[in-house]
């Protein structure tokens, strides 16, 4: 994948932890709530329909403010790849003032773990650099060490 470095965030780290276990964290609502965002917020609910043009909604809890984010999937390689955005909804609605592109691409590491890579794709380099200033690489490296730790203990 080429990456412009405008607008695009990406880091790459080897997850302890086999990638179907990876990707069944990463596609079931019961587990996303585990994972998905950096303790000690959480996540209330979460519903996937696990196709192109399904459904992925959060509704995140932030200090006690429920923030409802809905996307859809744009991508769904069995085990190697989801992409995911909020530029649109369910029915390829389009939403006013999308964020960004989500893309998770999984491979194995050859020793049982997995190699995770995250990238976020952004409408323009004010958006990327909003994300940045938001602790991106912190944010998204914290949800990936609670992702390991998490489908670790489902082992």
């Amino acid at each position: 994948m080429n990456l412009n470095p405008e607008t695009d965030l990406s880091f790459t780290r080897t997850l302890n932890a086999p990638r179907a276990l990876i990707w069944e964290c990463w596609t079931t609502p019961e587990h996303i709530k585990h994972f998905f965002v950096p303790k000690p917020y959480s996540i209330e609910s979460c519903e996937i329909d696990l196709r192109v043009g399904g459904r992925f909604n959060t509704v995140m809890n932030v200090d006690g403010q429920l923030m409802d984010n809905k996307g859809v999937y744009l991508e769904v390689v069995e085990m190697s790849r989801l992409v995911f955005t909020d530029t649109y909804t369910e029915g390829w609605a389009p939403v006013p003032d999308p964020f960004m592109t989500a893309i998770l691409d999984l491979e194995d590491d050859g020793a049982g773990g997995t190699i995770y890579t995250a990238t976020a794709r952004h409408r323009s380099p004010e958006a990327k650099k909003t994300h940045e200033d938001m602790g991106f690489f912190d944010g998204w490296g914290t949800v990936a060490t609670q992702l390991e730790e998490y489908a670790q203990s489902l082992k």
